[in-house]
């Protein structure tokens, strides 16, 4: 164990990177941060980048204690942000007990990071709905036969639940009960921009009485 740590050690010693991209400030920030949101999502899935909709998202518990996982954002709009998970799992219990979350997204290869934060809430049933249909069928199976988040005594059994599932349920699949989306309504904004030095751009926006306001943090 000591000999792994050591070359952990090692490695993290020496990461380096600088970076050379785009300068970004107050003057350049579009007013709306939504719309600075989709002028950045749109360069990066201009850029083919892998995933680019991969977000990670944060949630506390009532006490304060945190968590955080990668999900994937399927909708953005200036009401918010829309993802879709297991209400019985951990982050839809920690954001139903405690409804405020954060989200991040990062594009190494742009060297451009968007942090956005706000208070959660379940989406209408009608958009889980649409969504969840819209899935391949294997998925809406496989939201029946996860009870995400619990333990589970070995992969076999989850993947004999699924092939039960999958025989006895055929091709109508709809959406169960505990499954649905969320949607994250945003009253800050913080746009990064990696820059030389470690002198990193930042510009963040906070919402006071329904209007946006913007400015530069130091790196």
């Amino acid at each position: 164990m000591t000999l792994i740590m050591d070359d952990i050690h090692k490695v993290l010693k020496n990461v380096r990177s600088d970076y050379e991209a785009d300068t970004f400030g107050t003057q350049e920030a579009d007013d709306n941060p939504i719309v600075q949101f989709e002028k950045w999502f749109s360069l990066a899935a201009q850029a083919n980048l892998p995933d680019v909709n991969a977000m990670n998202l944060a949630t506390c518990t009532k006490n304060g204690r945190p968590s955080s996982r990668i999900v994937l954002l399927r909708d953005a709009t200036e009401e918010g942000f829309t993802f879709f998970t297991n209400y019985n799992s951990r982050k839809g219990n920690q954001l139903i007990e405690n409804p405020y979350a954060a989200l991040n997204f990062f594009w190494p290869e742009l060297a451009k990071q968007i942090r956005v934060e706000g208070k959660v809430e379940k989406v209408d049933t009608k958009v889980s709905d649409e969504y969840f249909l819209s899935r391949p069928l294997e998925s809406r199976i496989g939201a029946w036969a996860s009870e995400q988040s619990q333990i589970i005594e070995s992969r076999l059994v989850l993947e004999k639940k699924f092939l039960s599932l999958k025989e006895s349920m055929g091709s109508e699949v709809m959406r169960p009960p505990h499954w649905g989306g969320f949607i994250l309504k945003p009253d800050y904004f913080e746009f990064w921009q990696g820059r030389q030095s470690r002198l990193h751009d930042r510009v963040a926006y906070t919402l006071n009485n329904n209007q946006w306001s913007k400015a530069t943090l130091s790196p």
